[in-house]
C-alpha cells in the first residue's frame, strides 16, 4: 500500500495544528528536524518502514493518535 507515509504525516500535522497556519509550519519544521521532509512524500510514495516507525515514535511523543 503506497502513499501510508503521506497519510500519516497529514494526520499529524492535522491533530497537532488544528487548522492553526503557523502550527502547521512548526510542526513540519518540526518533522524535518527528525529527518522526514514532508515535502518529500505523495499518495503515490513508496512506504519505507524506517520512515514509518520515525513517524509512529514521533506522534507518540507528541501525544497524537495514528488511529
Amino acid at each position: 500500500m503506497s502513499g501510508k507515509i503521506k497519510k500519516m504525516i497529514d494526520i499529524i500535522i492535522e491533530e497537532k495544528s488544528q487548522g492553526n497556519e503557523t502550527l502547521i509550519n512548526l510542526t513540519k519544521a518540526k518533522l524535518t528536524l527528525k529527518g522526514i521532509n514532508p515535502r518529500k512524500f505523495n499518495d503515490t510514495s513508496e512506504d519505507i518502514p524506517e520512515i514509518i516507525e520515525k513517524l509512529k515514535t514521533f506522534a507518540t511523543d507528541m501525544g497524537i493518535n495514528l488511529k
